[in-house]
Parts: C-alpha cells; structure tokens; sequence
C-alpha cells in the first residue's frame, strides 16, 4: 500500500498486475485506478479475458504467442482494451513465464529484471553456440493488420535497452500508426 499510494494521490494511470491477490488489492485498496493484465496472466482466449473484464481489468495484454486471429477473436467477443507485444526480444519460454534468470542469476524476469541468460552463448556439441536465444520481433510490416484485429495499445520492448533505440523504434511505430490511423496508403519505408 505504501508503494502504491503516493503515485495513485499524483494520479497514476494505471498499474500492470500478474498476481490475482495484488489485483484484488489494488482494486479494494485504491478505487478508479485502471488495472492492465500482465502478459505474464497468459490470456489466450476470449474466456481468459472475459474473466479479467469480469473482475475488473481494462485492459488485457494478451500472451505473446498468440495468432492476430486469436487476438481478433477477443476482440469481437470481449469489450476489452487489448495490448500485444509487437517489437522486441521474444521470450524463450512461454509468455515470458521463465525462471531461468532467476536461477542462474537471482534476476527474476517475472519482476521486471530478467538478465537475459537465454541470449548468452553456451558451450554446447553443436557449432552455434546461441541455442536458446530467439530473434527480435519487428511487427511493422503488418501494424495494419494488427490494428485491424483490435490492439488498442502497442508493446514495444524497452526495457534493458538503451534510451535511444527505445527512442527510435517507438518513433517508428507512431509513425506507420499514424498512416494507417489516417487511412493512408501503407508501404514501410525501407530505410525505416
């Protein structure tokens, strides 16, 4: 309550909740304030999402793996805001619910604070050392198809990257939102 309270009196939008006893407790604790439903929640479908609206979230981040049909298909059947991640390293376990940083490194991912172990290089029987770590997604080339299957808000990794990428990479994307928003012809510039 402690942490909370001062940011809620300064007016603090909303807060991004994995654990269903800290979004009963925000909720009881601190009225009006919008609750967004981690990534971490793995909703992957419209009954997943139906029960956070049910209990009070405004908006779902919905689990990375997900089809934009499958995100479409929460949409038409949830009055829901929906985020997806749309930019950024992928997470080598489901919907970013890994221990491995945590272990090896005491960093839990699932705080905010994962080190990124599956990025590092092991020694292995096979010639490529990088076993487990997966590519960046960059989701440009299809935003109007994401915005077309009702994301609200656009996830873009930031954290453990250095101001100026964030900086660029989000400019980007208001950008090419911007173009689709206003009904504009939609090509990427390649240079972008």
């Amino acid at each position: 309550y402690n942490f909370i309270e001062p940011y809620y009196k300064e007016g603090l939008d909303a807060v991004i909740v994995q654990d269903l006893g800290v979004f009963a407790f925000i909720k009881e604790n601190f009225p009006g304030m919008d609750i967004h439903a981690s990534t971490q929640m793995t909703i992957t479908s419209v009954s997943a999402a139906t029960l956070m609206k049910k209990l009070g979230a405004s908006r779902i981040v919905t689990a990375r793996e997900l089809s934009l049909e499958e995100i479409k298909k929460i949409h038409n059947n949830v009055d829901i805001e929906i985020e997806s991640f749309v930019h950024g390293a992928l997470c080598y376990c489901y919907s970013g619910q890994c221990l491995l940083s945590s272990i090896i490194g005491g960093r839990s991912g699932n705080r905010g604070r994962c080190a990124q172990p599956c990025r590092l290089p092991y020694d292995t029987a096979i010639k490529d050392k990088y076993i487990l770590s997966p590519k960046d997604m960059c989701t440009i080339d299809i935003l109007p198809q994401i915005i077309d299957a009702g994301v609200y808000s656009l996830k873009i990794e930031g954290r453990m990257k250095k101001p100026e990428y964030t900086a660029l990479v989000v400019s980007k994307y208001r950008k090419y939102t911007d173009k689709v928003l206003n009904g504009e012809k939609y090509t990427v510039d390649k240079k972008d």
